[in-house]
Parts: structure tokens; sequence; C-alpha cells
């Protein structure tokens, strides 16, 4: 009995952290230099069209076991707007999601010459998402559950959009977005299924220090579900380092969630929310980027001791010969 609270307490703590798997769960990918991923009015903020492949594996050795993989492109199409596309691959246990999704973003230049940065940026994505619910092992032989079939995978389909905007000025910048802004019914589960799926997101963060010795990027990360209210915070600290060769560059970033659960503890009975510590190291070598990101969960109640790997590759495109005068690594 024990083991399964346990087990059950673990679920809890894996659907907090990727917020019931709507679209593309958020995890700390965006700090690989990798903001359009949550916030559509990137798209084509940057000096640069970037390309960004990512590769995310949960609990290696566990049958299974959560994993997500994205490849997004996004750059300027004219001198005020940008466009991108995400497509997307996420699966969890006897659950998965594949999507696309295109933006279309505006950018409003604010600056006195071409090197002055002061961007206001909108930006709207709309998606198409197939949810999966594989029941073909469900059922052993002779059970019976009236709302499961057993035999069959199922699948559903719908249409979803995020909205958001951003503001780039020298040194500092935030973004606000909300993820599935729009009703809308997957039936795929039961008739009891909730229709909102909306999350909020609001980012910012800010660059300082000496670009020939060493920058720091303070930021953070708010997210709040409306149906549930579910709330978590990152805190995030960055270090950029110019190199002959390009940039290296760290990290270290720290989710908490306002929420938490309830499990047996012996005798009586503790509280646990939900924590992640998040290091991440990454290159910058001429146009092409590699990072490393290690996430692991602290608490009494876990699943197991390994951590979530995931592995960042991008290339930077048609860059602009002149780069703002700030210090901006996402968008110089």
């Amino acid at each position: 009995m024990y083991i399964k609270i346990k087990f059950l307490i673990v679920l809890f703590f894996v659907s907090s952290y990727t917020f019931s798997q709507e679209g593309i769960a958020v995890y700390s990918d965006y700090l690989s230099d990798n903001y359009y991923l949550i916030h559509p009015s990137m798209a084509g903020a940057a000096n640069c069209a970037k390309i960004r492949l990512t590769a995310r594996k949960q609990w290696f050795g566990q049958e299974d076991a959560p994993e997500l993989q994205t490849i997004s492109f996004n750059g300027r199409v004219s001198e005020k707007a940008g466009a991108g596309i995400i497509l997307f691959n996420d699966k969890n246990g006897y659950h998965s999601q594949k999507g696309v999704k295109l933006t279309y973003a505006y950018h409003l230049m604010f600056s006195r010459d071409e090197i002055d940065l002061n961007q206001l940026s909108f930006g709207i994505s709309g998606g198409l998402i197939q949810s999966q619910l594989d029941e073909t092992s469900f059922l052993q032989s002779g059970d019976f559950d009236p709302i499961i079939n057993g035999t069959i995978v199922q699948k559903d389909s719908y249409f979803n959009v995020d909205i958001g905007a951003s503001y780039n000025y020298l040194d500092f910048y935030a973004h606000g977005t909300v993820k599935n802004a729009i009703e809308t019914r997957r039936d795929i589960y039961t008739e009891y299924e909730s229709d909102n799926l909306r999350k909020y997101l609001l980012s910012a963060g800010y660059v300082f220090g000496d670009q020939d010795r060493i920058l720091l990027e303070p930021s953070i990360l708010f997210q709040l579900v409306e149906k549930t209210q579910e709330k978590s915070i990152d805190v995030n600290m960055k270090a950029y380092k110019n190199m002959d060769f390009g940039t290296l560059w760290g990290g270290l970033s720290y989710r908490r969630s306002f929420d938490g659960a309830q499990y047996t503890d012996g005798n009586g009975i503790s509280k646990q929310k939900l924590q992640y510590i998040t290091p991440i190291v990454g290159v910058n070598f001429n146009n092409f980027m590699f990072a490393y990101t290690y996430s692991h969960v602290s608490g009494a109640v876990k699943f197991d001791d390994g951590g979530y790997h995931q592995i960042t590759l991008g290339i930077n495109l048609f860059c602009k010969p002149v780069k703002y005068e700030c210090k901006c690594p996402a968008i110089n």
C-alpha cells in the first residue's frame, strides 16, 4: 500500500511539472537560447534566423519513460515581421502527442538607429495537435471496464492558439504569453475533461557585466494553469564568457511549485512541493550552438534517483552584419 501511495505522489509531481502535457511541456529548454519555443512573440526577434533541435529523456532505464523532441525554425520575413514553425513529439507512458505550430510575429522598433535595441513584439501561433492514448495493454484477459476498450489506440486532434508579447530594451527583456488561449475539448479521455487548457507564462531578465570578461544574466519564469490554479516559478542565473572560438556559457535553474501533495511518512503525514535543480552548459562556435541540460528532482518522494537529460543543437542563419550595442545574447 505504501508503494502504491508513493507511486501516486510521484505521478502528481510529474503532472505538475509538465502541467498536464497540453501542447509542448514547459521545461528548461528555453534557457538554451530558445525563447521562441515558449513565446511566439520571439519569432524573428533576433539578429539571425535560428534552427533549434532538442531531445529530452527522463528516467533512463525505465520503460515508457517521458521523452520529448522538438525542432523549430524562426526568422525575419520582412523589416517588421517574423515567422516560425515548431514540430514536436511528446511521449509519456501510454499517452503521447504530436503537433505543429505556425507563428507570425510583428516587431515595432523604437530605436534611434540600427544598433540601438528598443523593440516591442507581438506574436500568435496556431497549432494542430494530435493526442493519443494506447489502451491495448490496459486490460488483462477476462477483465472488463466500460470506459476502456482495451484493444485500440485512441486518437483525437484539436486546434489551439498561443498569443504573446515581448519587450527587449538594451540589456533588459520581458515576455508574456497565453498558451492554449481558446477553449477546446479533447474527447480522448472522458466526457468530463475540461475544455479550458489555458496556461499563462511571464518571464523577465537582465544582462550585466563586462563584455571582455563575464556577463551575468539573472531571469525568472512564472507559470499559472488557469483551470487548476497550479503555479510554479523558475529562478535562473546564466554566465557568458567570450572566447577566441566563440562563447562558452553555463547556468543554473531552480524550479519550485506553489502547490504540493501530502504523503504518508512513517506514522505521520508530510507534504512535498515540486522542486527541480537544473544545471546547463553550452557553447557557441561560429554560427553553431550546443547545450546540455540536466534536471534533478529533490525531495523525499521521487520515482528514482535518475535525472532528466536534454541536448540542444542549433544553427544561426542569415545573420545581420551589424549587431545591436547591448548585452543581449538572445537577440545578438
